[in-house]
């Protein structure tokens, strides 16, 4: 593969049934493309927490999956409220879910850490009013 193959997908808000399909999809398309399945599986888990993560807090954003020979770059990007303090929001266990969010078993603290852990490069960028983009990047 010498060229960069472009995944795009939107991520509904407003429907927690449908959060993670982006995550399913791409999974496919990489075992499609041959790649192992621990950086199937490490790029699946970070795609899906981001979009609960977009689901909870954003009434849902994009998430673009770049996959070169190389790496992988998933960039994802709402217009919610912004995340206050981001050394806050690393911590395991630190959420902003609402008690309701939480009654459905989301919300626990543990996206933007997950999201950290299984990917081996991760920037987030955000405004408080305005959103937040997260790029992550998987190398090959």
């Amino acid at each position: 593969m010498s060229e960069i193959l472009n995944f795009h997908f939107d991520v509904d808000g407003d429907d927690f049934t449908s959060a993670g399909q982006a995550s399913i999809q791409i999974k496919k398309s990489l075992r499609r493309l041959g790649l192992d399945p621990e950086t199937i599986r490490r790029v699946s888990i970070a795609m899906y927490e981001g979009e609960i993560n977009m689901v909870i807090h954003a009434s849902g954003g994009t998430a673009d999956v770049n996959v070169s020979e190389s790496y992988i770059e998933i960039i994802l990007k709402d217009q919610g409220p912004g995340i206050k303090d981001i050394n806050q929001a690393m911590q395991e266990g630190f959420s902003t879910a609402h008690d309701q969010i939480r009654s459905l078993g989301f919300g626990a603290g543990m996206g933007l850490p997950n999201m950290k852990r299984y990917t081996d490069d991760m920037k987030i960028e955000s405004t408080v009013g305005v959103g937040t983009t997260v790029t992550m990047r998987i190398n090959i």
